[in-house]
């Protein structure tokens, strides 16, 4: 039985689809789901950004990793294969808020976690069989996870410094308003053993990794022991957790020694109120300053996320914001638009009180884009105010005074992901009509 397991790639605004020659970090989706796959199966892993996908070739199950950005294109792909009398199975983030709406384009959707439920897929793929949905009946516990087949990747596609995503927790703690992901990663916060995750490191031989964690270092003690055991890996690591993390000086002092190399976190807004208002007051807005200086101190690469859009806002927001990152020479800092997700609180409120703006399209096109309707400016407006932020932040006399001399591997870091940010700002100016 051939299996081709595939990421499709999106449509740009143009309608052609979003490629690359490479990509900097190895994908885990693909990989893991072919560890998790039974034997008796061929597989191929398709990453549509980087490969191009033979629509033609000889397939009896396709498989399709799905969000919503590239849901569409999914859709497109799923046609082609059924047409041809090949069934297709879809899963991924978005398939857990639009399970029907999946189901209108596929002959199986999995809900949820693959572990428990994607060898019975394809045994009843095999048979001829398969249900239309399948939902696992409790969270995993992480236990014993399969090392990626990262054999049946083309490595030459991800550049010669390339980054292998490891996850080493599931699930979130924390109820921001905004956010939908706690919910399809689970609201109960589960960690790997230590030993499974250092396992797979070594075997994989990866000397960059990236914990693709909700929320790295939820659970301290258990955090603190996995970075003791990185040491000795003398690998260089990145992720993301809260900024209060910062300011335990044993903590950083470990994250140091082990191998931190950058941490992305999310500050959302420089406004007490606007951060309580969406559920995030633990960032201590007058604390900002103590975790910047902890970063510096230890040399650590780091990049602030911004989140633009709430009611309470004061239109001044975006030029406080870009005074204080520089001000504080911030390395990096990503800026975004307020977005309904479904299944949280926002999306509720704004859904009800009829402030979304085309829900069919939502997430599903690239770019700096407002879905809601906001309370101190136009949806135009609010892009625009996003957009110019990139535009300014990212200029390089900005990137000169806020940026110290490449020299550590935190500072290259900073610097390559401000040109990787500079390109982000270009592709938006194509995206959009900038006066």
């Amino acid at each position: 039985m051939k299996l081709r397991i595939i990421q499709p790639t999106h449509y740009k605004n143009d309608g052609a689809l979003y490629k690359t020659r490479t990509r900097s970090l190895v994908g885990l989706t693909l990989p893991y789901l072919a560890a998790l796959t039974p034997p008796g199966w061929e597989i191929e892993l398709v990453d549509e950004q980087v490969q191009d996908l033979a629509c033609d070739a000889r397939a009896d199950l396709v498989a399709l990793s799905t969000w919503t950005i590239n849901s569409l294109r999914a859709w497109d792909i799923a046609k082609h294969f059924r047409r041809r009398g090949i069934p297709v199975v879809v899963g991924g983030p978005h398939t857990f808020f639009h399970a029907e709406e999946a189901a209108e384009h596929c002959d199986a959707v999995c809900i949820g976690e693959a572990e428990s439920v994607w060898p019975t897929m394809l045994t009843d793929a095999a048979a001829g069989r398969l249900k239309r949905f399948y939902r696992p009946k409790r969270a995993h516990d992480l236990v014993a996870l399969p090392v990626p087949r990262y054999d049946l990747v083309d490595l030459r596609r991800y550049g010669r410094f390339r980054t292998y995503a490891v996850q080493s927790s599931r699930g979130c703690p924390f109820a921001c308003e905004f956010c939908s992901e706690r919910f399809y990663v689970g609201t109960a916060y589960r960690g790997r053993p230590v030993d499974d995750i250092v396992h797979e490191i070594e075997t994989i031989g990866a000397r960059n990794v990236f914990f693709a964690d909700s929320m790295f270092a939820a659970q301290k003690p258990r955090t603190m022991q996995l970075m003791e055991r990185l040491i000795p890996l003398r690998i260089r690591w990145s992720t993301l957790w809260t900024t209060y993390l910062c300011l335990d000086d044993e903590f950083m002092d470990l994250a140091k020694r082990s191998g931190l190399l950058h941490v992305n976190m999310g500050m959302e807004s420089v406004d007490q109120a606007t951060l309580r208002a969406m559920n995030k007051n633990f960032n201590k807005v007058h604390r900002y300053e103590e975790i910047i200086a902890s970063l510096r101190k230890r040399g650590i690469s780091y990049s602030f996320n911004f989140v633009f859009g709430f009611d309470g806002e004061d239109p001044a927001i975006f030029d406080q914001t870009l005074e204080f990152l520089r001000r504080h020479k911030v390395p990096v800092a990503y800026f975004y638009i307020l977005a309904p997700h479904k299944g949280t609180a926002f999306y509720d409120r704004m859904k009800r009180d009829g402030r979304i703006i085309d829900e069919k399209l939502m997430r599903r096109t690239p770019g700096m884009v407002c879905y809601i309707r906001p309370k101190y400016c136009s949806p135009r407006q609010l892009e625009r105010s996003v957009q110019r932020m990139y535009e300014r932040f990212y200029t390089l006399p900005s990137m000169l005074r806020r940026l110290p001399p490449p020299i550590t591997k935190a500072h290259i870091a900073s610097w390559v992901l401000n040109f990787s940010q500079r390109r982000m700002r270009n592709r938006l100016r194509q995206n959009f009509d900038w006066a």
